[in-house]
């Protein structure tokens, strides 16, 4: 199958043609999600001051061991009122701000009180337990570069920085639009030949964990002017998604009704197991993808082509798959013209060795069977199979 483009090359296809969005600032209890469009830099020094890593004593390291009176208690999220002076000590919260003249802090499991006096019994070192003032970022220094998805982690940072707006790139609009005049909602009845339409549900989460908003378009019966009207509306969104009819049946309609609508196609077919007859084109600044209408031949394609271009229009760093080192718990059979995506199970192994086991039931249709499934292994192309304990990557599902 020479004609069949890889994996990489359809990828390299897809990225050449993305033209990231535009910018806008948000308050950072919005951002979650979002990727970052400029470097953001902390405001302040972190911590902004001297601060206690214990509950305990602050107190001068040059006068342990030894018993000192306790001069004051420093209460939460206040100042010690004067400098700590020598021969005395402080007591003080976790996270307080460490009095002048002291270097460092004991806990109190390690003293002996005695009224207001404690008792040290060993040298304590300089600097013990103390957190010095810009340890963990300076001010101005830079907290996030332009480029990475904003989770739980990034935002922390950026709060405990100081920064209460960040430069976000937008979010993608997607159109989701599935095709066949054998779909019904689930809960309606079925009637012969009829099955219920789950792609387009497993689309809208995908792209909504990418960061797109979505619109899903009804499902349209197999007819060119339905599929016309619907197309003409889908590309009208920064990157278009359809489900189905992009195979070379009678009724597979979608690569045509777009031709008409002024798409380019950038290419039709690729080598990959499932989801072969995958396309991609573009009309204007509009992304418009192809996948097929098996389930789980469509859940890969757009891992592996949608998701990086969803990405990569909010200027994503790393936009491209990240896949994974492990080893296949079972042996796995080759394909000898196309990579194979397996659904599998992940467990541990040895030494920290990531371990996966293929499901049964790969077949493109068998969307429940990939319900079970926390990785999608690349089987390469080639005769034969690859061993159990061979090493593999993966995508996490």
């Amino acid at each position: 199958m020479a004609d069949l483009l890889t994996i990489e090359e359809a990828q390299r296809l897809i990225l050449e043609r993305v033209r990231p969005l535009g910018h806008e600032r948000l308050p950072l209890e919005n951002a979650a999600g979002r990727v970052l469009a400029e470097t953001a830099h902390a405001a302040v020094d972190l911590p902004p001051f001297p601060s206690s890593a214990m509950d305990g004593f602050a107190l001068r390291s040059a006068d342990t061991p030894g018993k000192l009176p306790v001069a004051f208690r420093i209460a939460a999220g206040a100042p010690a009122p004067r400098e700590l002076r020598p021969g005395e000590a402080m007591a003080i919260a976790t996270g307080g701000v460490v009095p002048d003249g002291a270097d460092a802090v004991i806990p109190f499991e390690y003293v002996v009180e005695h009224d207001n006096d404690v008792e040290i019994g060993d040298s304590v070192a300089a600097g013990a337990n103390v957190r010095p003032r810009g340890k963990d970022a300076r001010a101005g220094e830079t907290v996030v570069e332009a480029g990475a998805r904003l989770g739980a982690a990034q935002v922390g940072a950026l709060a405990a920085s100081g920064v209460a707006e960040v430069v976000c790139s937008a979010r993608p609009r997607a159109s989701i639009l599935t095709t066949g005049t054998e779909l019904r909602s689930p809960g309606e009845p079925l009637g012969p030949g009829e099955v219920y339409e789950a792609n387009g549900l497993i689309l809208a989460a995908q792209l909504a964990s990418a960061g797109a908003t979505t619109e899903r378009l009804a499902a349209v019966a197999d007819d060119e002017d339905a599929h016309r009207e619907s197309l003409a509306r889908g590309l009208q969104s920064d990157l278009l998604v359809t489900s189905g009819g992009v195979s070379v049946g009678p009724h597979d309609l979608v690569r045509r009704v777009e031709a008409t609508l002024g798409v380019e196609e950038v290419f039709w077919r690729v080598a990959v197991k499932p989801g072969k007859p995958v396309s991609f084109g573009v009309r204007g600044s509009t992304l418009v993808f192809g996948l097929p209408g098996n389930p789980v031949s469509s859940l890969v394609g757009f891992e592996l082509f949608v998701r990086p271009a969803v990405l990569a229009l909010q200027g994503h760093a790393e936009p491209l798959p990240r896949f994974e080192p492990g080893r296949l718990a079972a042996a796995a059979k080759q394909n000898g013209d196309r990579d194979q995506l397996v659904r599998a199970r992940r467990r541990a192994g040895d030494e920290g060795a990531v371990l996966l086991e293929p499901l049964a039931g790969q077949e493109s249709h068998m969307i429940v069977r990939a319900a079970g499934a926390d990785a999608l292994v690349l089987v390469p192309r080639g005769e034969g199979e690859l061993p159990a304990g061979a090493p593999v990557r993966y995508l996490r599902l």
